[in-house]
């Protein structure tokens, strides 16, 4: 006896066999084999640019500055016990990585460089928060799925010693490189949704105003009109250009917008080597067979010069075939894993820009869910925070300066982020404590402008800061941030 859904019901079995023939379909697309073209051309332009990166900072001896001057580091949450190597071993880990990165770019005993690779320079950005910057962190995600994948397999000397090339990969890489990139842009474009950015062009309109000395454009910069101009096209282009990339007629014009997009940032604003990450990581937007085709357009170019005018043009090299088969299929369990892991991956990467949504209020100012969530250049910050030390045995108390234990650039970043706040009056309390003066209470008169808006006061100055633990909730120390607009700017 067999049992049958009524037509046009959706029954268990319908519903079974719908979700067989939807699960069928995902896997053939992302499985599906693509040309490994983009893969490799991705591993080594990523590898070359990691490895300048490494180069500046030994030349600019940025090594000693960020991690062997300092004699206080500020510690993320749960990583409190990470600590720099000693001078030396500072400066041979970074000659270290500029290697790692190289024989990345070059597909040399991948498996053990690029994992390394990931690992040595994630290290290097949780050693002291106040180092953090978006492309740092999105350098370590790149290099990740890198490692994960099996981008050594073509274009490299690993494939050139083990005489074994492969020609396809399958196409769920370029798929998460892609939502990568997309995840990049996206929420940088919606964190800049706000009024300060949109109606009163803040903090682009300070910064602009300090650049008016540049050459030909920067009098461009004392219109009215320039940073409103300005801050909506950033607004635009980030919420746009990973779907302008995405349609094969417009990829050539908004690759163009890109390079031009970056240029323009990099040569306003110092932030290293961003825009070049980005110009680099847009290329995953082409087909995958593009470098394939940018080598025979150059060697169709080349030829004809070499061989004089009447030279015969050489056949180009395919750039497409009928079948790209993986060499080896995955088997069904490694497909399920692979999927899983994906699937986290991408859950991750949206939970972290959005888990702001659960502390409330002005992100920019108490900075909770900022870190991790691509907000790119949509806050100024300037302040002073004076920390008074109080002995509850004798009742003296202290005004203690932070750069009696801070760098310049450490005490400019901790002005505007509470938890940086809170991690020194810990690290006070410590050293009083420890030179006999203990036990102590730690309070502090922070002021802090945002976006150009008159100083407020960040944190709650009844608070001994000193017995308050950080952690991950929302911290009732930080004051509400000010309301209305920046002074003496009008809305448009």
């Amino acid at each position: 006896m067999t049992t049958t859904e009524p037509p046009g019901r959706a029954g268990p079995l319908g519903l079974a066999a719908a979700w067989s023939r939807a699960s069928a379909a995902l896997h053939r697309a992302l499985f599906r084999p693509i040309d490994i073209a983009w893969l490799a051309a991705f591993r080594a332009l990523f590898g070359l640019t990691m490895c300048v990166s490494m180069a500046r900072f030994i030349a600019y001896g940025w090594i000693d500055e960020f991690f062997v001057k300092p004699g206080f580091h500020f510690k993320y949450w749960g990583l409190a016990w990470v600590e720099p190597l000693p001078l030396a071993g500072m400066h041979a880990l970074f000659w270290a990585l500029a290697a790692l990165a190289l024989a990345l770019a070059l597909g040399f005993m991948f498996r053990v460089a690029a994992p390394l690779f990931v690992v040595g320079f994630t290290y290097l950005q949780v050693i002291d928060v106040t180092t953090y910057l978006n492309h740092y962190y999105l350098a370590s995600l790149l290099g990740l799925l890198l490692a994960a994948s099996p981008a050594h397999r073509a274009w490299s000397i690993d494939a050139l010693l083990s005489r074994r090339s492969e020609r396809s990969v399958s196409a769920a890489w370029l798929y998460l490189l892609r939502f990568q990139v997309g995840v990049v842009y996206t929420f940088a474009g919606l964190a800049k949704a706000h009024a300060d950015w949109l109606l009163h062009a803040q903090p682009l309109r300070i910064w602009l105003g300090s650049r008016t000395d540049m050459p030909v454009i920067g009098p461009l910069f004392t219109h009215p009109w320039a940073a409103p101009l300005m801050s909506w096209a950033g607004f635009l282009f980030d919420t746009s250009i990973v779907w302008l990339l995405l349609c094969r007629r417009l990829r050539p014009f908004a690759y163009a917008a890109v390079i031009l997009f970056h240029v323009v940032t990099r040569a306003l604003f110092p932030i290293g080597m961003f825009p070049v990450i980005m110009v680099l990581s847009a290329l995953v937007f082409f087909p995958p067979e593009w470098p394939r085709r940018f080598l025979s357009r150059l060697r169709a170019r080349a030829l004809p010069a070499r061989g004089g005018a009447g030279a015969p043009h050489a056949p180009l090299a395919p750039t497409d075939e009928p079948a790209l088969l993986p060499a080896a299929p995955p088997s069904r369990s490694l497909r399920a894993l692979g999927l899983a892991l994906g699937a986290a991956y991408c859950a991750v990467q949206l939970a972290m820009p959005l888990r702001f949504l659960a502390y409330g209020g002005n992100v920019r100012w108490h900075e909770q869910g900022m870190r991790f969530s691509w907000r790119v250049m949509v806050r100024e910050k300037n302040g002073s925070v004076t920390f008074i030390v109080r002995s509850r045995q004798t009742g003296r108390t202290w005004h203690v300066s932070p750069r009696e234990y801070l760098t310049r650039l450490q005490e400019r970043e901790m002005a505007g982020q509470p938890d940086l706040i809170l991690q020194l009056s810990h690290h006070i309390r410590e050293d009083f404590e420890r030179r006999g003066r203990g036990p102590v209470e730690v309070r502090v008169d922070a002021l802090v402008s945002l976006n150009g808006r008159r100083i407020a006061r960040l944190i709650d100055p009844g608070v001994d800061l000193a017995a308050v633990r950080d952690g991950l909730g929302p911290a009732p120390y930080i004051l509400p941030g000010p309301d209305g607009p920046p002074p003496h700017i009008r809305p448009l």
